[in-house]
């Protein structure tokens, strides 16, 4: 089962007592204090686990408590420190405290170890608090708590490119043909209710991820369908693929308008992310009301056809836009870096979609990169 959200408890341990203890042997008349300090509680840790992209584990648990320190012991033996507790998390877990929704960690590296919760200092023996006045001290300190939290993980999936679009366009078609994720393909919508990840490899030794969430539906901002539970899922992907249905009997600019307006109402900054656009199955359509299709959305958006995706190789014929005035310098604002009629079931033009992807990642990677380097 798919989990990404999940609320606990999380304790580190309490620190164990010191003993009162005083030496005591045969001939030895004056043997003194000799209680031994308690040990450390366990603390609690953050473990990025790469072969993990789920939050099942957690799911039915409510309280969960690194082990205490052990009590000091005479002969100035010292407790035991508490076992840690090591919990192990997906790239992209957050953890947020539920009272606050302050985001105490962001854990997206993997192989990471992060330390949350420090465990409770032990208590001293009575043998630190011998003097020359009070040479048979009876009192030791006891160890002190542990801190407790309530906090709520979120799994917000780690991706180079973020599919959005209606249900039923053939988002899980497309990425199974481009990457080696296998979702499950059905005529019917919501067939995605889980996210996807997925490699697409470009060439021998480059590549970039890909995610799939559930379809968007006009409302999902508002908790309608599936998708206001999963749209986290993108808000960490570098860019964005609309995908908009050339059959579907929704016009091609009401998908576009509706997408961009549920996307804003989510998270403006999502809204702000590079973007570019598929029109799918055109396996259904001929050429002439592809193009006819493509015309009316560039239209809209105040574009013109041009030939730039032709160094993509793309299929005679198709109509397409590629941003190229400045290409080579910087990413467009508030348009699509292209607009690619495609068809994963009968492969039209889906090379060339998988290499134009590839230089919009690494583009936006570059304009990520200079921002900070400003910022800086």
């Amino acid at each position: 089962m798919f989990v990404d959200s999940v609320e606990l408890t999380i304790s580190s341990g309490k620190g164990g007592a010191g003993a009162v203890s005083f030496w005591t042997e045969k001939f030895v008349v004056n043997g003194g204090p000799d209680g031994g300090d308690g040990g450390r509680g366990g603390s609690v840790y953050f473990v990025v686990d790469n072969n993990t992209d789920t939050l099942s584990w957690y799911r039915g648990k409510r309280h969960l408590k690194a082990k205490n320190g052990r009590p000091g012991e005479g002969r100035k033996r010292f407790g035991k420190k508490g076992e840690d507790l090591v919990l192990r998390v997906p790239p992209g877990t957050q953890v947020i405290d539920v009272h606050t929704g302050e985001v105490l960690l962001d854990l997206v590296t993997p192989g990471e170890k992060v330390l949350f919760l420090e465990g409770g200092k032990g208590g001293l023996g009575n043998v630190h608090f011998k003097s020359a006045s009070n040479q048979r001290p009876t009192y030791a300190q006891p160890g002190l708590p542990g801190e407790t939290k309530e906090v709520r993980l979120e799994l917000k999936s780690i991706a180079d490119v973020g599919l959005v679009g209606f249900p039923n366009v053939g988002k899980s078609t497309l990425i199974s043909t481009l990457s080696n994720a296998r979702p499950q393909v059905a005529n019917y919508e919501f067939t995605t209710l889980t996210p996807k990840i997925g490699v697409v490899n470009v060439g021998e030794f480059d590549a970039f991820m890909m995610a799939d969430i559930p379809g968007i539906i006009e409302g999902a901002s508002d908790g309608r369908g599936l998708g206001l539970d999963f749209l986290r899922h993108i808000e960490r992907t570098k860019t964005l693929l609309l995908m908009i249905d050339a059959s579907n009997y929704r016009e091609i600019e009401y998908q576009y308008e509706i997408l961009f307006e549920e996307l804003s109402r989510y998270s403006e900054a999502l809204a702000k992310r590079p973007f570019a656009v598929a029109l799918t199955k055109i396996d259904a359509l001929t050429q002439e009301e592809v193009n006819d299709k493509c015309e009316a959305l560039l239209t809209k958006l105040g574009l013109e056809a041009n030939d730039g995706m032709r160094r993509y190789k793309i299929a005679e014929g198709y109509r397409s836009y590629l941003f190229d005035e400045t290409y080579e310098t910087q990413l467009p604002e508030k348009q699509p870096f292209f607009i690619l009629p495609v068809s994963a079931v009968a492969h039209i033009n889906t090379e060339a979609l998988r290499y134009a992807l590839y230089d919009f990642v690494k583009k936006a990677a570059e304009a990520i990169k200079e921002e900070e380097r400003c910022d800086s």
